[in-house]
């Protein structure tokens, strides 16, 4: 009988003066979110919950709960109540969350833990005693369960994991049923892996797993924080530097259009990367009217296919009760297009990225390099092991793709990524083979475990701004010691049409086959070389087509397919992902020194005359890489000295990028100290002692 006395817990997230707020505004402005909630609500009564504990994830068991809690605490209508219980009863049916894998200890306990505990403090006394009760011993069980394997694997898995979604799931589950029922413990726990957590991400908002794991991942870093404010009274969202900026590059990593998504990392397609209500809170915590805007635009516009054509469970369907209390009217929304540059460059993930224009049509270039986890990861979990003795850094979703780039056009994509999979491989990847060879540890699904501290890429000279794009990815101490390559260097400048010129330097200690990798969705198709000892293909779908000539004397080059399969989840082990590449490899004779430089030309498809053949023109260079790319863009790119010589060009500069013709012409430079162009000298040697090296555009008429 004591248990049946036992007080209702205060609700979590709500007090009632908030809810009578919200209840005051459902036909207002909270009318749209209501709808969501409601017709999620529906689709749980037209649902049976599972009678026995399938083999596959039950992560949603969890959100039912709290959409139908909410449902019930917002309208006092009994219906909801009863389907709230039904949904919950299923979860205490089973002994164990989890049955696949980790039962107790993994994002099923996590998710689960989460929404009942909200259920259980929303629905409070009008659960009735007795059913309050099998909830709060459930919610006791497992919370101790989770608790427990914490503590004992403190350092290792998810633990101690601070950059991966699991640690972040997990604390968030534990915290919640610990506030719910008042353990102590369990939210210090929490909230001590938490207070390191918002430290070590980096500030720039990047995140290594992918934008896929981002959707999946970071709603929880912003559940966690409503939740301390709202129990404990502490803001940390403003010492989260990695949420304040997340969402550009959430932005920045949308394919044109917005529906889809550049798939770097870990990622089951192209089209799970929105959360409504995570933008939703983002807007709302920090401002961002553009945040606002992507919220309407994906609830008004795209909502609907990434909810059935995700790769992702459970998906943006059970985010309901989030979408309506993260929803801040205050924040007007922004079109990105009149306020957010073109480039922008994330350098924790030595991640550039280049777009035309944000209109749908627009290309978009994605370029990265950086070591296994980014930089802050890389260096903070080595000082956090070495100082604890813990393996924190668990960036199994970050791929061997040090160097690699995606390209889309005009609503396709033309160059790719693989997407997800277990035994990742440099040749997934737009790449540079050595013998036939990748990555160092690579073939695996955690390829930086045990990696030495040496083996790191990172991402030198970068320019992004103004419509130009230049980066220099370096990655030669990512290959095997025995190919014993001294280095390996990608440049790639992206000028303002889009036009693209990729330049591959690199350097052995015995000749080596250099094996260019390019990747599409369809087999590329030989074409006409516009002058003899290039190499030239042509890539279309739909209405996006580019060129692609690589100048490489003597170099060959053969089409293939290449397979991935993968298994994106160990608590789903029957789920499959598959990807068919068509790969294009450009080898070169074997030599000590590669030299490749190719250009990337894209137009319309659907317009022949413009398609017609390749513009671009490799110039005679006495030192560096000259490119005209016609319509008056012209890249000049520098040697390893850090020199151009060409006709009309001399500058001791990384590169030089010219783009119009007149009054109308722009010029950038990067890492310069003097240019000469055209004879006239447009940025002149420093002072004696200046070590100053300059990177911006010159401005119109240069």
């Amino acid at each position: 009988m004591a248990d049946a006395l036992r007080p209702a817990p205060r609700m979590l997230l709500l007090d009632d003066a908030r809810l009578a707020d919200l209840r005051s505004r459902l036909a207002g402005d909270l009318a749209p979110q209501w709808r969501r909630l409601a017709e999620q609500c529906d689709l749980y009564r037209r649902t049976a919950p599972p009678a026995e504990h399938p083999l596959a994830s039950i992560t949603y068991l969890g959100p039912a709960a709290a959409n139908l809690a909410l449902a019930y605490r917002l309208t006092g209508q009994e219906h909801y109540l009863e389907e709230a219980w039904r949904w919950i009863s299923a979860a205490l049916s089973f002994e164990h969350w989890g049955r696949a894998h980790m039962p107790d200890h993994d994002l099923d306990a996590g998710w689960i833990l989460h929404g009942l505990s909200l259920a259980y403090t929303w629905l409070g006394d009008d659960l009735g005693p007795e059913r309050a009760e099998l909830l709060r011993a459930k919610l006791a069980l497992q919370g101790e369960r989770l608790y427990d394997f914490a503590v004992a694997s403190e350092g290792s898995w998810w633990s101690s994991s601070f950059w991966q979604n699991h640690h972040w799931i997990c604390h968030t589950g534990l915290a919640t049923v610990g506030y719910a029922l008042g353990e102590r413990a369990w939210t210090e726990r929490a909230k001590a892996a938490f207070s390191t957590v918002v430290d070590v991400l980096p500030a720039d908002g990047s995140d290594m797993e992918g934008v896929v794991y981002w959707r999946y991942g970071v709603p929880w870093l912003a559940t966690y924080l409503d939740l301390l404010q709202h129990t404990e009274g502490v803001d940390w969202w403003d010492r989260c530097g990695f949420l304040a900026n997340t969402f550009w590059y959430r932005l920045h990593q949308a394919a044109p259009g917005y529906e889809e998504i550049v798939d770097h990392g870990d990622c089951h397609d192209r089209r799970s990367g929105h959360s409504v209500a995570l933008y939703r809170i983002l807007a709302a915590r920090y401002g961002l009217g553009e945040a606002q805007w992507l919220a309407d635009t994906v609830a008004d516009r795209f909502f609907w296919r990434e909810a059935y054509e995700s790769g992702v469970r459970p998906g943006v369907l059970p985010e309901a009760w989030a979408e309506l209390l993260w929803y801040d009217a205050a924040v007007a929304p922004v079109d990105p297009a009149g306020s957010v540059p073109t480039q922008a460059a994330f350098d924790d993930l030595g991640l550039l990225v280049h777009r035309t224009s944000w209109d749908d049509d627009a290309t978009l270039l994605s370029f990265k390099s950086s070591p296994g986890g980014g930089h802050t990861a890389w260096e903070t979990s080595r000082r956090l092991d070495a100082e604890r003795g813990w393996d924190t850094l668990s960036a199994g979703h970050h791929h061997p793709d040090a160097g690699s780039f995606v390209l889309a056009s005009r609503g396709a994509w033309l160059l790719v990524d693989e997407g997800y999979s277990n035994r990742k491989r440099a040749g997934h990847h737009n790449l540079v083979l050595v013998d036939g060879q990748g990555f160092a540890g690579e073939g695996r699904y955690h390829v930086y475990a045990d990696a030495p501290p040496t083996r790191t890429a990172d991402m030198a000279d970068v320019l992004a701004e103004g419509g130009f794009l230049h980066g220099r990815a370096r990655t030669g101490r990512m290959y095997p010691e025995e190919l014993g390559v001294e280095t390996l260097e990608r440049t790639i400048a992206v000028l303002p049409s889009g036009r693209t010129v990729v330049v591959d330097r690199g350097r052995a200690t015995q000749p080596r086959a250099w094996t260019l990798l390019f990747h599409a969705d369809h087999p590329a198709r030989e074409a006409t070389p516009p002058e003899p000892g290039a190499v030239s293909n042509e890539l279309r779908n739909g209405r996006a087509g580019a060129w692609l000539t690589t100048y490489a004397p003597g170099a060959g080059s053969e089409r293939v397919v290449t397979e991935v399969e993968a298994n994106p989840t160990s608590s789903t082990p029957d789920l499959v992902v598959t990807r068919r590449l068509h790969t294009l490899r450009v080898t070169p004779p074997p030599a000590r020194d590669l030299l490749a430089v190719t250009v990337i030309e894209p137009f319309d498809a659907f317009h022949t005359d413009a398609a017609a053949n390749p513009a671009a023109r490799l110039l005679p260079a006495r030192a560096g890489v000259a490119v005209d790319l016609g319509a008056g863009e012209v890249a000049y790119l520098a040697g390893p000295a850090g020199v151009i010589d060409v006709d009309g060009v001399t500058a001791q500069a990384r590169a030089v990028l010219v783009a119009g013709e007149g009054g109308d012409r722009r010029v950038a430079v990067v890492g310069a100290r003097h240019v000469r162009l055209d004879g006239r000298e447009v940025l002149a040697s420093p002072p004696d002692g200046s070590d100053d090296d300059v990177t911006r555009v010159l401005g119109a008429g240069t």
